[in-house]
């Protein structure tokens, strides 16, 4: 008696056991028969033995020896006995090397979680290297500062313009395209309240001192982190990969002058140029919503910001700038330094000089800003 279960086998119920009949192609491109329904359908009739008739058996690969596997592992755990003498020889053979070792019991190591005391212990000793790495970065920094005033800095202007070349202008059509949406956007803003008053006019000194005194200078640095300073990352991280920071130190030519110093002048001196720009584009993209939306002209809306964003709410933004400038390329050089000695360190130096870039400017940001409210400015 046999009973049909699938197009790929049959059950024939024997006086001393089962036969299971094999037919078709088994192989991974074809259906593999569902496992699981095939032991139940013969842990149902208790057999003592099972055997196997592969005579219709067409081609097969490795996915008909992996059903195999599990199914005569699974007859052993519900002592089954399994003939393997009908099989084709070609599969007698692979059973006979997969079965030839047992698998040793407690093989697999068991995975146990990080206690909570040595996950602090890891942290805290990661910080406590960044910072002192971070200290003896800012030291030879500091030296090659002094080195640049007395004139004995060792780079090339060559490689300074060619950093504020990157910097500046190939990073103008960003910043230009961040700062209209960013001024668009203070502006509409502003409009959904100062219309209810009837105050639309004030529109101008929202954006006008927004953009001066905060926006300018914070769009262009998180621009400039995630574009620049990601750059000198990988940049310095692929050059530590390939040893060529090493080659440097062995000819006795400082890292930090040849090649951190440039970067460092360059995102300096275009930060604040760059700031102007972005102050002028967010101004335009409120006058552009205040012209299409609320009826303002032109000439009403720049002689209005005019009259109340004084130039030292400009003088504001450029200097936070120029400080945002040094954090990001500080951070950028400093990340790309540490980089390690594969392929994957130089992404996540350049994630970890983002991160760190855009944390390290929001945190001077508060601080100039809270100075400047104790000062009056």
């Amino acid at each position: 008696m046999s009973a049909k279960i699938s197009e790929k086998y049959q059950i024939e119920l024997l006086s001393d056991g089962l036969n299971l009949q094999l037919s078709g192609d088994w192989r991974f491109q074809s259906d593999i028969p569902d496992l699981d329904s095939l032991l139940r359908q013969i842990l149902d009739a208790h057999p003592q033995k099972l055997s196997f008739d592969c005579q219709q058996l067409g081609r097969w690969d490795s996915g008909l020896m992996t059903f195999l596997v599990k199914l005569i592992r699974s007859c052993k755990d519900h002592n089954i006995s399994v003939d393997q003498g009908t099989l084709p020889t070609g599969i007698q053979k692979l059973l006979q090397l997969a079965f030839a070792v047992p698998e040793r019991k407690g093989a697999h190591r068991a995975i146990l979680g990080q206690p909570v005391l040595a996950k602090i212990g890891n942290v805290t000793i990661e910080m406590h290297r960044n910072w002192s790495d971070l200290l003896a970065f800012v030291g030879e920094l500091f030296f090659g500062f002094l080195n640049f005033l007395r004139g004995r800095a060792r780079f090339r202007y060559s490689d300074l313009f060619f950093q504020i070349e990157m910097a500046g202008p190939s990073a103008l059509l960003i910043i230009t395209l961040i700062s209209v949406l960013i001024g668009m956007i203070l502006a509409f803003v502003g409009a959904v309240q100062l219309r209810m008053f009837g105050a639309e006019i004030f529109i101008a000194n929202l954006v006008g001192l927004g953009m001066a005194r905060e926006m300018g200078a914070m769009m262009t640095a998180i621009i400039m982190a995630g574009r620049t300073g990601a750059a000198y990352a990988a940049q310095l991280g692929t050059m530590q990969v390939n040893e060529e920071i090493d080659a440097l130190k062995t000819m006795g030519i400082s890292p930090i002058e040849f090649l951190v110093f440039p970067r460092l002048l360059a995102l300096c001196l275009t930060m604040p140029l760059l700031c102007i720009y972005a102050d002028f584009m967010g101004i335009i993209g409120g006058a552009i919503v205040s012209a299409t939306m609320l009826d303002i002209s032109f000439f009403q809306y720049f002689q209005q910001i005019q009259g109340f964003v004084p130039l030292r709410h400009f003088g504001i933004g450029i200097f936070k700038a120029g400080v945002f400038g040094v954090l990001v390329a500080t951070a950028g050089c400093f990340r790309g330094l540490q980089c390690g000695r594969s392929a994957s360190a130089v992404g996540f130096a350049a994630t970890s000089a983002v991160v760190t870039s855009i944390v390290l400017i929001i945190v001077a940001d508060a601080v100039i800003t809270v100075l400047c409210q104790l000062i009056g400015i």
